[in-house]
């Protein structure tokens, strides 16, 4: 059993200072290449699959948030008011008001549809201190988040496509979800009042679930304020469940910012909003990462994707120049020399590391390393160009497993 809280800290992740505030960590330089590394995946995914990336303001005037429903419904889980200028802006709880408005700034034809508008945007959440915890409950969220605009007959296709994207996400990071469930609206007055806005988009994302083949059960009091959800749910190491990746419909928000699209007709039709997000908030997918792999990443993950040991100085001129060829292929290679203890020694500091690779006076005169895998196995000296080039294929498809099938001993 793995914390992320500890294991996280004594990696060099991330840590906290309470000069910057709970709730509140910084990113170390092993946890920034690990966060930049998944940012690149998930936009290079969005990308394939049609999706156009913004960038929009942290801020919002408060207006905003009253039009979108988040002031009436969600004010209490946001920072206060700030004065500036006569108006009071606010930190954003969320990022679809800024998308709707994104949206709403140009006009659109039913050709355009679906319209896929992608963002890793901050969201800020007035979390109560007794509830922060490491990664998992943070006041300033980075959030793999997106918002189609579609047609009503284009909705199941794409709440099904982004399912499909999310367990693609899964199968690359080595995530097995608990389980998904349906949220739906419970008693109490935090949702909005639209009986059959809400039975329809209800009824919408039963039918993908059904369609999908996924089990799934059906959770009161657990939908967004604005509309039903599927949650795909995770367990952290002590059994405790949380929202990683989600996918929603909403028919809230494009009435309440009067958007539309001209139809084959000519005339005005109203666009539905297909909330999704495929690995959720960075800080919450990284804490299950932590205590999912105990710090041993998949290798395309991994911090340092290769350490080179020389087994003694003579082969230090061999080893940095291996470094160097791991740069300019793009992989993370690091030296552990002599002077950081025996070889063995060594070995043991970079068990974490997916690929050590051992350099003797046999392998620096034949151009060849002797390669160690993480999970134990040994494989004999091959060239160096063909270690680096299986490494580099295997990390390009982001695998998860450490090589192709081969002798090892």
């Amino acid at each position: 059993m793995h914390d992320h809280r500890k294991l996280g800290r004594e990696l060099g992740l991330f840590d906290t200072d309470p000069l910057i505030g709970a709730g509140l960590p910084y990113w170390l330089p092993d946890g920034a290449l690990v966060r930049h590394t998944l940012e690149e995946y998930i936009r290079d995914a969005e990308r394939r699959a049609g999706y156009r990336h913004v960038y929009s303001p942290v801020l919002g005037k408060r207006e905003l948030y009253e039009i979108s429903g988040h002031w009436s419904h969600y004010s209490e889980d946001m920072f206060p008011p700030m004065d500036l200028g006569g108006e009071q802006v606010l930190l954003r709880p969320s990022l679809c008001p800024h998308h709707a408005l994104i949206y709403r700034s140009r006009s659109h034809s039913y050709r355009e549809l679906p319209l896929r508008i992608a963002e890793l945007g901050g969201m800020y959440r007035s979390e109560l201190s007794g509830v922060l915890g490491g990664l998992t409950r943070v006041r300033a969220i980075q959030l793999n988040d997106a918002h189609i605009f579609c047609t009503l007959d284009q909705v199941a296709g794409e709440a099904t496509a982004a399912l499909e994207m999310i367990r693609r996400a899964y199968d690359a990071l080595g995530i097995r979800p608990a389980r998904y469930r349906l949220s739906l609206p419970g008693a109490g007055g935090k949702y909005v009042a639209a009986p059959e806005m809400w039975q329809r988009a209800a009824a919408l994302l039963t039918d993908v679930l059904d369609r999908s083949g996924l089990a799934y059960e059906a959770a009161e009091g657990e939908a967004a304020f604005y509309g039903p959800k599927i949650d795909i749910q995770i367990a952290d190491s002590a059994g405790r469940e949380a929202t990683l990746s989600t996918v929603q419909v909403d028919f809230h928000q494009p009435e309440q910012f009067d958007l539309h699209y001209i139809g084959p007709d000519g005339a005005k039709h109203r666009p539905v909003m297909v909330h999704r997000s495929i690995i959720g908030s960075i800080e919450r997918v990284v804490a299950h990462l932590i205590e999912l792999h105990g710090g041993a990443f998949p290798a395309w993950l991994s911090p340092t994707q290769l350490v080179v040991l020389p087994v003694s100085d003579a082969e230090m001129p061999q080893a940095a120049a291996l470094v160097r060829r791991c740069t300019d292929l793009g992989l993370r290679a690091q030296i552990a020399g002599p002077d950081d203890g025996s070889l063995g020694a060594r070995v043991r500091a970079a068990r974490l590391v997916p690929y050590q690779a051992v350099i003797g006076a046999k392998e620096a005169a034949d151009d060849q390393v002797a390669l160690r895998l993480r999970d134990g196995r040994r494989l004999d000296a091959l060239p160096a160009a063909e270690v680096l080039a299986r490494i580099g294929a295997l990390v390009d498809a982001r695998r998860t497993d450490l090589w192709d099938t081969v002798t090892c001993s």
